[in-house]
């Protein structure tokens, strides 16, 4: 039995104890069954983090009892933040199968290097000296417009639509940079370094970490060297989003307290201030969330326009985006009704063709309305999230369906929730029916 389970199963049935709570009752506000509850609190199972968040707030802890569960931070163990890898730590290569089929892929310490005998066109960056003088006039403004098109298309499709053409951008734009003098270079590797921090963004998507590590520390490198300190910044702030997915709430904390140290501008210090507070929210700590969203509101006043001409950093695609974190954050606390109120409001306002800004709205609308009692209605909302996740294939809206099919579980004696539950099962398993396409307008 490890310190940490003994200790928090200890500490668990104490406060259980003085809240004058059975067994029975807790394990019911918090859907679990009775003998997993008494396993936790005998140390014998460790709760995952949003059960041990659930126990948190039902039993008023201030997230003093979820804190004996959460993980070490990533810089305690290490000592300081990884550095970003080399400019060139990324090849990539165009491979062609049997069948004429082809695709990008990137290897070294990205992915797995291309099989064995597969034929593979190694694609190199090369800018000539006529070149040079258009590149700023004509060739970013090209690559500006593919960023937002690419961004567009991570919206309605799924991320192994995007990454192919995000990884090709960043390897031709770092070529373009490191062929050209001196003067131009600059903007060249910081537009790379813009594709790269979303190709990072689609690994996620996709379900696979690492890599959206990897290519979240390689933007900042490309940053750095392009002089584009902001991104350097919001490399932490995505490095914090990986870490609140992965319930690391320590991680989330401080890393995005760095990032919003780091920033100059105030919409990355105002989407540290939301991240932070995010990470409050999985710890219970009512207080402390709340000063770091009213810091946060009190910053969002930036437009979304850099100085630059480059997109803003971030999500652009939810109308309200503070009224959204916020909304996360009170259902995470315990407070479902304000989170409805909140998420209710900023639904229609949604562009047609976002089906992934639009599941992942739906997704905590759903979870929300069922926490508050509206389950019907929940579940029509998780039906609506569901079949958008078929249709953008997303990792981090999965993670809010699978909670939907836990809550939705043990209400399963209602019709309306045995006829959701199956259309849930067959979206995490890829066999659903998605919506139809969005609008193509923008």
């Amino acid at each position: 039995m490890s310190p940490a389970r003994s200790d928090f199963g200890a500490e668990l049935r104490r406060r259980r104890h003085e809240s004058e709570k059975s067994l029975d009752q807790l394990a019911g506000e918090v859907y679990i069954s009775k003998s997993y509850l008494s396993k936790i609190e005998r140390g014998l199972a460790t709760p995952k983090g949003r059960i041990a968040r659930a126990l948190d707030v039902k039993l008023h802890a201030q997230g003093e009892l979820a804190a004996l569960l959460a993980p070490v931070p990533a810089e305690e163990r290490n000592g300081d933040l990884p550095p970003s890898p080399h400019l060139d730590a990324v090849p990539w290569s165009f491979l062609l199968h049997d069948g004429g089929e082809g695709d990008f892929t990137s290897h070294g310490s990205l992915t797995q290097p291309p099989p064995a005998g597969a034929p593979a066109v190694v694609a190199r960056s090369v800018i000539t000296p006529a070149s040079q003088g258009a590149l700023e006039e004509s060739v970013l403004p090209v690559f500006h417009t593919l960023f937002r098109e690419y961004r567009r298309l991570g919206q309605f499709s799924g991320p192994g639509a995007v990454i192919p053409l995000s990884t090709a951008a960043t390897a031709t734009l770092r070529g373009l940079g490191r062929g050209a003098p001196r003067a131009h270079r600059g903007a060249a590797l910081r537009l790379a370094a813009r594709f790269a921090e979303y190709t990072g963004w689609m690994w996620q998507e996709a379900g696979d970490d690492r890599a959206a590590q990897c290519w979240t520390d390689h933007a900042a490198g490309l940053a750095e060297a392009g002089g584009d300190q902001e991104l350097v910044a919001y490399a932490l702030l995505r490095r914090a989003e990986l870490a609140l997915y992965q319930d690391d709430s320590l991680a989330t904390i401080a890393l995005a307290r760095a990032a919003g140290a780091r920033a100059q501008g105030l919409r990355i210090k105002a989407l540290a201030a939301q991240r932070e507070a995010q990470g409050h929210a999985l710890l219970g700590d009512e207080d402390a969330c709340r000063r770091a969203l009213d810091r946060g509101a009190d910053l969002v006043h930036e437009p979304w326009a850099r100085a630059d001409g480059a997109p803003a950093l971030g999500g652009t695609h939810l109308p309200d985006l503070t009224a959204f974190v916020t909304a996360w954050c009170l259902r995470e606390l315990g407070r479902p009704e304000q989170a409805v109120a909140l998420l209710d409001t900023g639904r229609d306002a949604i562009a047609p063709h976002a089906a992934r800004a639009r599941a992942r709205h739906s997704a905590r609308l759903a979870l929300a309305l069922i926490d508050a009692g509206e389950v019907e209605r929940g579940c029509a909302v998780a039906e609506s999230a569901a079949r958008d996740v078929v249709t953008t294939d997303s990792a981090t809206v999965r993670t809010d369906v699978r909670q939907l099919r836990s809550v939705l579980t043990s209400r399963s004696r209602r019709a309306v929730v045995r006829d959701v539950l199956p259309v849930i099962a067959a979206s995490l398993s890829g066999n659903l029916v998605p919506h139809a396409s969005g609008s193509s307008g923008d």
